[in-house]
Formats: structure tokens, sequence, C-alpha cells
């Protein structure tokens, strides 16, 4: 069975990075939007990674999503022109209102959507607009994650999950396919064509669904690696914070995900906790098949964490532990989605397939 698992795998998983490119991008003038709602330990390190891009920005946005910090004292500090939310309207979900704002106060041909906690190497900007020239339509990056606390590292399983879900070759013919919502680059005319986040105002899952706007109008979609060029630190407010971002679309992203990719994420997952029986069955005759699938599922997370993250070395061999994190992330969610009907970040609840977000 082990083996089967690490097949889906292989079979989910293509290593499709962000091309290099030698020459800076000339294409058009180039708007970077930031949504940000307490962010002011985050701002520092992507403001300072877009001043040190061999192509700049023509313009950055921050757009201050009520925040109870300094966020909006930070970004000044470098210069940045700030948008300031002070309401959030009925039937709109924070971030999609923020992204919105920061649109309309924007004037590039090119729009790059970041969240706040990115972290970019001095060429990803230039990267992203090559990778975006290249296939047409709109492209995202699915950020390496930086981790540096023990709580963080339980993000591995998920992590690993994400990369299947977004680099599957099933996603490239699905017509609900989505986007990696962190790093988001698209022209201005695609994404007034599908009247951008205000078209999704009320989804919770404002990537997935954006991108399903592009497909349904025709516009291409293509998702990177970040590697070495995108990359952010989650949640290094605690794991409360890790557990609420995990569980807001924990169950809810299955429903927009191709049956194939659900199909062989779901043998991959089963088959891993199927390897975690190794620590119940010793002494008996069944130990030593089951040492070899655990250890067998070891080595290929060992092998994954090269592109999904920096997770040390305990974590992916005790990978248990990252998968009762899951475990435990995916029965919140469905508890929030099927009996609250709503779920909470950043200190705001957010109804499930409504319209009022409070």
């Amino acid at each position: 069975m082990s083996v089967i698992g690490c097949l889906a795998a292989l079979v989910l998983f293509r290593r499709k990075r962000l091309p290099s490119a030698d020459t800076p991008y000339r294409g058009g003038r180039v708007s970077v939007i930031i949504p940000a709602r307490n962010e002011a330990h985050n701002l520092p390190y992507l403001l300072s990674s877009l001043n040190n891009q061999t192509r700049r920005p023509d313009e950055i946005i921050i757009v201050d999503d009520g925040s109870e910090d300094r966020t909006r004292e930070v970004a000044e500090s470098y210069g940045v022109k700030v948008v300031q939310n002070e309401s959030l309207p009925a039937g709109w979900t924070g971030k999609t209102w923020a992204v919105w704002n920061g649109f309309l106060k924007s004037t590039g041909d090119l729009l790059v959507f970041l969240d706040a906690d990115i972290r970019l190497s001095p060429d990803a900007l230039n990267a992203l607009l090559h990778a975006r020239s290249q296939n047409g339509g709109v492209v995202s990056a699915v950020p390496f994650h930086h981790t540096e606390k023990f709580y963080e590292r339980l993000a591995l399983v998920p992590n690993i999950l994400g990369m299947f879900a977004f680099m599957s070759p099933f996603e490239r013919h699905n017509p609900q396919q989505g986007l990696y919502g962190s790093c988001i680059v698209a022209t201005r005319k695609d994404y007034e064509t599908v009247n951008g986040h205000d078209s999704i105002r009320f989804e919770v899952l404002d990537d997935l669904n954006l991108g399903a706007k592009f497909r349904e109008a025709g516009i291409p979609v293509t998702n990177y690696l970040g590697g070495r060029d995108v990359a952010f630190r989650m949640y290094p407010g605690g794991l409360r914070s890790e557990l609420e971002g995990f569980s807001k679309g924990a169950v809810t992203s299955t429903s927009k995900l191709s049956p194939f990719t659900v199909t062989l994420i779901a043998i991959w997952f089963i088959t891993l906790i199927a390897g975690q029986s190794a620590w119940f069955l010793w002494p008996t005759a069944w130990a030593w098949p089951a040492a070899g699938a655990y250890l067998l599922f070891t080595l290929q997370i060992f092998l994954l964490t090269r592109y999904a993250g920096r997770f040390g070395w305990v974590m992916p061999l005790l990978h248990t532990l990252s998968v009762l994190f899951f475990l435990v992330t995916f029965i919140y969610s469905a508890y929030q989605v099927v009996f609250l009907k709503k779920v909470v970040w950043k200190g705001r609840t957010i109804e499930v397939g409504g319209r009022k977000p409070s």
C-alpha cells in the first residue's frame, strides 16, 4: 500500500519552477498590490525585498485593512502608497475588499498581488513577469515555506498537500483551476475582464474562485513552484493562527479540485496514515512491514521538503505529528463549515457561502 501511495505522489507532483530571465521585463507599467491586516512584523521583509528587485515595480500599494498594529506607519516609512480601509461592507470578505480597493487606486498595466508575508529573491518579480508573458493569461506561485519555530513545522503535511493540489497535472484541464492567492500576476485587461475580486467578493477561498473566473473567461491559468524566488513565513503569530489559517479552506477547497487530483491525494494521505501504524505494532509480526512503509514515506517527505519549505529534519522524520495536526485541522474545518456555517480568520467571522462577513 505504501508503494501505491508514493506512486500517487509521483503522479501528482510536477516540479515546475519559475523560469530564469536574463533581461529586465519591459512589457509595461507594474503595480504591486498588498492587502495587509496587522502585518507590521511582515511588511519590512516584503518591502525591503521589493526595493531590491532587479526589475523594480513602478508602484507599490499597501491596503491597510483595519489593522490594530503599526501596519500603516511601517508602510509609510518605506514611502509606498497606503490605502486605508476603514470599514468592511456587507457581502465582502476582508481580503477581497482590500485587494479590490488597491486595484482601484493602481495605474499599472500589470498587476502583482502579494500577501504581506511574502519574501522575494532579487530576481523574483522579473521571473514572475516573464513567466506571465511566456504563458499568457494569469500566473501564480506556490511559495517556499520558511519556518522558524517547532509549531510552524507542523504545517509540513498541509504544505505538501497544497503542492499536490496546485501542481497536479490534472488541474491543467480543470475548468475550476485555482490560483495560489499569496502571489498572483495578471494583466489589467484580464483582471477587468473577470471583474477581479469584485466578482468573488463573498468567497472565503478567493484564490481558487478567482482562478475559476479566469478559466471561465477563457484566460489561461498557470501555477509555479516559488522555489528560492518566492517564499513566505506563514504563521509567526502562534499555533492558533496556524490552525485558523489552514482550517478556513481545508474542506471547501476539495470541491474545486479535479476528481483525479482528489483521488490521488486521498490515496497518498490514507496510505500515509496507514504507515503510522508502525508506532503501534511493535513488536508484532507486522512491525517490520509497517516500519518499512513508514521509512518509505519518510524518505519521500524529505525529498518533497526540498520544494515545500524549510522544515528541519525532526518533523520529516516524525511526520506523525504533522499528520495529526492536519487531521485536527480538517476536523475543525468540517465543524466550522458543516455545523457553524462560518470560519474565523484574523479576528473576523466569515459566513461560508454567504454574503455577510462580520
